[in-house]
């Protein structure tokens, strides 16, 4: 099997579709499957590798990390006649997106493509509610001609069916549980960030409003005094909330900026809970990654996150955007250590059953019925 990705975000860009992208293309690379990547340049070190097509790029306005190539069209044709994939993969509905569609009726290639962000959450949170409308027409035109389209959690495809989606089929995340574990020595974190409190809680993911990061700020200082006198927070991730949040934070809050490998999964296994009040995440990889890490997590009752938080047994689901409910939940957990620890031994346990090469398989096998039914059609 060959595949051509199209996609408007890929490593080392920061976001879960470029890391879902990366996990899955080095999973092929250790399966000797070929494939094509087209995707934006960036303004970071570039990472190249004979399987990535890099094309000119801006930043995408409502989502930084997506960004608007400028592709040639002629090339891009060519690449892909040379190349000849069995499958084409879009990523994302932008311009490289609409490229991978466009070419795959053109040179009648089956055309799959994945759902991974909820754009109508985000003009909510920048004041753009009226586009809705018309984002909703413009994301239906885009995925109507897909053979199937992947999403990451149960909880979209309802959304989605609503919206009159159809073709539709779980493609879930994983977690390296090798990485990410309860084991590392957590004195190491509190001698880096010179944390004397009692409990540690902290926030990982993008500081940006559709994250609804104010409500973060909010619990923090709805917290009783003798609750923040035993309590420091980290705050892992960067964004264009960021300077604000600075200005505005409690005196036991530190800023880490963006972190990964070792000594972001140092800092999950030291925490006592996550609080993660984003309620427009898709799936929501970091709640996966502080499972793994045996840290309990608090989230918001909404999106993927709701699908991968059991209540009670792995951690704590509050309204979105209710700051007392969420104080409510962080008083009970760091006051209940037993309940706190056995939801550490349940998450963990849960991660341990995300194995990303079992949900890759998966994703192939569907791949393979899908280029099944088009030839089976062709022969008709």
């Amino acid at each position: 099997m060959k595949i051509a990705f199209f996609t408007d975000t890929f490593y080392p860009e920061i976001n879960g579709v470029a890391r879902t992208l990366k996990q899955f293309t080095d999973y092929l690379t250790r399966e000797n499957i070929s494939f094509k990547v087209f995707a934006p340049s960036t303004l970071s070190s570039e990472y190249l590798t004979p399987y990535i097509h890099r094309f000119k790029s801006l930043p995408f306005f409502l989502y930084p990390e997506c960004r608007f190539a400028f592709p040639n069209p002629f090339q891009m044709r060519e690449e892909l006649i040379h190349f000849a994939p069995d499958i084409i993969h879009v990523a994302t509905p932008f311009n490289l997106g609409v490229c991978g569609a466009y070419y795959a009726k053109k040179l009648n290639i089956p055309l799959v493509g994945s759902y991974h962000t909820d754009f109508d959450y985000y003009l909510q949170y920048y004041d753009l509610p009226n586009l809705s409308k018309y984002l909703w027409k413009y994301m239906n035109w885009f995925h109507r001609p897909l053979q199937k389209i992947y999403v990451p959690s149960s909880e979209s495809i309802g959304k989605l069916r609503k919206r009159g989606f159809t073709n539709m089929e779980v493609w879930s995340r994983g977690v390296d549980c090798k990485l990410f574990h309860p084991y590392y020595d957590k004195l190491v974190v509190r001698k880096r960030y010179q944390i004397r409190k009692k409990y540690l809680l902290i926030y990982v993911g993008r500081l940006a409003p559709e994250k609804d990061v104010n409500t973060l700020l909010e619990i923090a200082k709805a917290l009783p005094p003798y609750i923040n006198e035993n309590l420091h927070w980290l705050i892992v991730g960067d964004g264009p909330s960021r300077a604000q949040l600075q200005n505005a934070a409690l005196e036991n809050m530190d800023f880490t900026g963006f972190l990964q490998g070792k000594e972001l999964a140092e800092i999950y296994s030291a925490a006592d809970l996550f609080v993660f009040p984003s309620p427009t995440e898709t799936f929501g990889n970091v709640v996966l990654e502080s499972f793994a890490s045996g840290t309990p997590v608090i989230g918001a009752n909404s999106g993927g996150v709701k699908c991968i938080i059991q209540e009670g047994v792995t951690g704590r689901l509050c309204p979105p955007g209710n700051v007392p409910q969420f104080t409510k939940a962080v008083i009970e957990l760091l006051y209940d250590h037993s309940l706190r620890s056995q939801m550490g031994i349940e998450g963990r346990k849960y991660a341990f059953e995300q194995k990303w090469d079992t949900i890759f398989e998966k994703l192939l096998k569907s791949y393979s019925t899908t280029i099944d039914k088009e030839n089976k059609q062709e022969l008709a």
